[in-house]
């Protein structure tokens, strides 16, 4: 079984020490083969709050696949922002901003959903989706295909519309097309699994709420995702609570999927 934690928006500069030291805990006990880190790192792109994400990460004992937020990209310091946007995120987790982790059953995808002359709003490129597809459609059958981006590819609220990913349409189309399975995103702080209707195989949104953050949404924990996977068996995406009661993450919801292969 492979095991693949997804964290998202801890915005370091406003984490809750309990929930870091509960992360790290959980973190330990699952021995993920994969840390997926899905953006917004920081509250404010600023170095320290950038050194102390790359701290905590490293303490997660796995191998990382990062990337950037909107949040990580320097908002009132306009010569940074528009002249090198990625100059502080890229000294902590490493100048690729299109990352790719592959294992005999894995197939991860990193892609970079954020602009500089946009505020909060993401997209995904002509040349992005056909290159996301390019590399899913060389995938094993043994491999989990995932898509990781920062804003959702689809969401469920008529209130986070205005938030979702543009060009998520063609980016649906053409990664189902190529087999993705799961496509993993976060920016607004609501945990959900979506199966994604109308394409040409099965494809699920697996959206994360904020791991670390007291940027919470009402209502709505702390949180971060566990995606198993076995290719006998399927996958299972497991949403993990943070539990004031208990100090500690806990499995709140679990849900079961099979990805197509023919």
């Amino acid at each position: 079984m492979s095991v693949l934690l997804q964290v998202s928006d801890p915005h370091f500069g406003t984490e809750r020490t309990p929930v870091v030291e509960a992360l790290v805990v959980l973190a330990t006990q699952l021995r993920p083969d994969l840390v997926v880190l899905s953006g917004d790192i920081t509250q404010r792109a600023r170095a320290d709050q950038f050194g102390d994400a790359r701290a905590m990460m490293d303490r997660l004992g796995a191998p990382l696949l990062a990337l950037p937020g909107n949040h990580d990209i320097a908002l009132f310091d306009l010569w940074s922002r528009f002249v090198r946007p990625y100059a502080r995120y890229s000294a902590a987790f490493g100048a690729d901003l299109a990352p790719v982790f592959a294992s005999n059953d894995l197939m991860v995808l990193g892609v970079n959903t954020t602009r500089a002359w946009r505020h909060k709003d993401g997209e995904v490129s002509s040349e992005q989706i056909e290159a996301v597809a390019q590399r899913l459609s060389k995938a094993t059958p043994e491999q989990l295909r995932v898509v990781v981006v920062h804003q959702p590819i689809d969401v469920v609220r008529a209130e986070d519309v205005p938030n979702r990913l543009h060009n998520h349409t063609a980016a649906q189309q053409a990664w189902a097309a190529a087999g993705a399975d799961l496509v993993m995103g976060g920016h607004i702080h609501l945990p959900y699994v979506m199966p994604l209707p109308g394409l040409a195989r099965p494809l699920w949104a697996v959206q994360a709420g904020t791991a670390v953050s007291s940027r919470v949404r009402r209502n709505v924990p702390n949180s971060v995702n566990v995606v198993r996977w076995t290719p006998a068996t399927g996958c299972v995406v497991e949403q993990w609570d943070f539990s004031a009661v208990e100090s500690a993450f806990v499995c709140a919801l679990s849900t079961p999927m099979q990805p197509q292969r023919q």
